[in-house]
């Protein structure tokens, strides 16, 4: 392929996927095989999936798994996951029953602003440019009234705008950042749309205004919202009696809790095991964004932000001893939706909401960032009692077995002689070729 396809865009789906399998595979056929079948067999449900991106050939399923016994805030949840990596939905589950027992967790919504910015520049005065802007400040709510009255109606809208002088970063920029509520939305096209109005107002009022001369000039360069909301956070926490942290691979809990602080103060210290520290976090709440249909990119974008909010890289979770109690949270920020997007499209987004109860907004950050903390704490109490890997390779098992196409007697084999033995890739491929040797 060393050539530009020409009106890509404009071939039916069958024209594109003819293309795709002549021009990239050996055997076309078998490539149009495996396309069509992940295709859903609802034409129309296939239709709908088809309509969410351009240039849709098929589907690509992610597991969706379920993670029961949450006990949050006093009352239980079965949490949706949607993640293809091994062991994180059993590590939340048994983290979430360890937890169950112990007074379960806890969450705090703290504060649910979300934010947006208008990136100009202005070659004159910047004295002349802050008393322009105290001027023209209500017309920026009034010109934007018809966007944001049916937000208002839901106890939403427009919170705040204000000036920012930006010159010592770049010559001659200036922003108006402005602060929103959206309740139950995640608002980004809301927000979107407000900041164009904003633009609009700026240039015709600066560009009809008395105060600048003719080479006093606002030139508007964007407008969008910003996926970084460090004043739209959730806290999630648990803590017990030290002595409460006894369990069969905890024999000593006061050891086990000082490790297990030592090990998140590692984090906050050394960026290249904050990542990875954080990195688990995210799969428990990467997980059931994408369960409820959110935006996994703009919540990882603005998490590691956050994560980086002191000039350093760190950990989003802590955890300290005293008195006594062991206790350990994380605060982190996220802007997410119940309404609107895929959460009123996708049936299976639909279904998980179902299974969460149709929270509100505020009750699904409670439930992400519990999420992250659950997979968190079940990580670091692996990494600081057996280890990692025994328990994600007992996992990974399975697709090892697959990958090989394992008759049913082999994987019975395959998984009695592994529950006594470590398992490892070249360990499971040894054993499966000496156990085809041995049946020739």
């Amino acid at each position: 392929m060393n050539n530009a396809v020409a009106g890509f865009s404009k071939l039916s789906k069958k024209e594109k996927i003819n293309w795709i399998a002549n021009t990239y595979f050996s055997k076309p056929e078998e490539a149009l095989n495996i396309i069509r079948n992940y295709w859903n067999s609802d034409e129309k449900l296939q239709q709908l999936h088809d309509e969410f991106i351009e240039n849709t050939i098929t589907n690509l399923y992610i597991p969706l798994g379920v993670a029961p016994n949450f006990l949050i805030n006093g009352k239980y949840k079965t949490i949706p996951m949607a993640i293809e990596e091994s062991s994180v939905v059993a590590a939340a589950s048994k983290a979430a029953k360890y937890w169950s027992t112990r007074g379960g967790f806890k969450a705090t919504v703290i504060a649910t602003e979300k934010i947006g910015q208008v990136h100009f520049t202005f070659n004159g005065d910047a004295e002349k440019l802050q008393s322009f802007f105290n001027q023209i400040k209500p017309k920026f709510f009034s010109d934007t009234q018809s966007i944001t009255k049916n937000m208002q109606q839901r106890g939403g809208g427009i919170l705040d705008i204000k000036l920012k002088d930006k010159r010592g970063l770049l010559e001659n920029y200036f922003q108006l950042h402005a602060t929103f509520e959206t309740k139950d939305s995640m608002g980004a096209n809301f927000i979107n749309s407000c900041l164009e109005q904003f633009a609009t107002t700026l240039k015709e009022e600066a560009h009809n205004s008395d105060l600048f001369s003719d080479d006093e000039t606002v030139k508007v360069i964007m407008s969008i919202l910003s996926n970084y909301v460090p004043n739209c956070v959730v806290r999630a926490e648990v803590s017990c009696p030290i002595e409460d942290l006894t369990e069969k691979h905890i024999p000593n809990p006061q050891e086990f809790a000082e490790r297990f602080v030592q090990a998140v103060q590692i984090a906050e210290v050394e960026p290249f095991r904050a990542v990875t520290h954080n990195k688990g976090i995210m799969n428990g709440v990467d997980a059931v964004i994408l369960a409820t249909g959110n935006d996994f990119r703009a919540v990882e974008a603005g998490v590691h932000a956050y994560a980086s909010k002191n000039d350093q890289y760190s950990s989003l979770s802590h955890a300290k001893i005293e008195n006594g109690i062991f206790s350990f949270w994380l605060e982190i920020p996220l802007a997410l939706g119940t309404v609107g997007g895929l959460t009123s499209l996708h049936p299976l987004v639909k279904l998980c909401f179902e299974i969460l109860e149709k929270p509100s907004a505020k009750e699904l950050m409670e439930i992400v960032a519990v999420a992250g903390l659950a997979q968190n704490f079940a990580a670091l109490r692996s990494l600081t009692t057996t280890g990692i890997q025994e328990g994600h390779m007992k996992m990974h098992l399975n697709n090892i077995i697959n990958q090989f196409e394992a008759t049913e007697d082999e994987r019975h084999l395959i998984k009695t002689h592994f529950k006594k033995n470590a398992v490892s890739h070249s360990g499971v491929v040894e054993f499966i070729e000496n156990l085809r040797k041995q049946n020739k």
